[in-house]
């Protein structure tokens, strides 16, 4: 299977094509792709769903994909690696974990608010223009362009099923989960007082209502979650582990390392040589 890369923080590709060439293959970078005009297949992980147009999808690393078309379709590829990552302030960061965590990595539009389906494609034909137009700091508007694409992706995902394999939560389970997700660079909002003041539950009975509805302790959770936060930085970004320690109200590094050889086998340098990770 191809393995594709990309040599500049973020590329734009159009295509118009009546069949869709490529061989199923893995990028090493994220791709979000919309649909201008057409209809057919997508096909993520071997899993498959009709695509239209206005509809705009998102691919991770690692993800196997293909398209099978039905009519002349009009593609945008925007693809974007660990070197726009760079560029990215911790809002944006964080927009994008949300994506990686809550997204179920199979076929679909993951624009669930219609009226960002207009939005999504205005962007998507600004930074078309911009690149056909060679406009001086076309470059600096298009990123720009592309992070409110990510800002978008991101709160659409927030209107999808809480969390893959939990689809069966009932709305104050999910919201439970979901006010952990987005509090989880505040230890003081983790607390379990705070977490039962907000979904209305008794402090005394929060642990046990949050792994009677998730199978998993509520603090092995919260810690599970923070290591993935952990991992997603070692993989996708050059932040050094003494910043993730103070972003993440780590201790030290040194509880850091402790727990996240726990979680993975591995020291966090470790973890990102093993990738090929400088």
């Amino acid at each position: 299977m191809d393995i594709r890369h990309i040599y500049q923080p973020f590329e734009l590709a159009y295509l118009e094509a009546d069949r869709y060439e490529a061989r199923r293959h893995r990028n090493t970078y994220f791709e979000l792709v919309f649909v201008l005009d057409g209809e057919g297949v997508q096909i993520i992980n071997e899993h498959r769903l009709p695509y239209a147009k206005d509809k705009l999808f998102i691919i991770f690393p690692e993800d196997t994909h293909d398209f099978e078309i039905l009519s002349t379709t009009r593609f945008c590829f925007i693809r974007f690696g660990r070197e726009h990552l760079r560029t990215l302030g911790k809002e944006w960061l964080r927009h994008l974990e949300y994506i990686f965590h809550h997204h179920h990595h199979l076929p679909g539009c993951i624009l669930a608010h219609r009226t960002d389906k207009p939005l999504a494609r205005a962007l998507v034909e600004g930074m078309l223009r911009e690149q056909e137009g060679g406009a001086p700091h076309s470059g600096e508007v298009m990123a720009q362009l592309l992070n409110a694409l990510i800002t978008i992706a991101a709160r659409n995902i927030r209107l999808l099923a809480p969390l893959p394999g939990k689809k069966d939560l009932g709305g104050r389970a999910a919201a439970l989960l979901h006010y952990i997700h987005e509090n989880i660079y505040l230890p003081e909002a983790l607390r379990a007082e705070k977490i039962a003041e907000h979904c209305h539950v008794s402090p005394a009975y929060i642990s046990e209502y949050f792994k009677n509805k998730t199978g998993t302790g509520m603090q092995e959770y919260i810690m599970n979650y923070r290591m993935k936060l952990v991992e997603t930085r070692l993989r996708y970004t050059e932040m050094q582990v003494s910043e993730i320690v103070e972003e993440l109200g780590f201790s030290d590094a040194s509880h850091l390392n402790r727990l996240f050889r726990k979680y993975s086998g591995m020291a966090p340098g470790a973890f990102r040589k093993s990738l090929g990770t400088p």
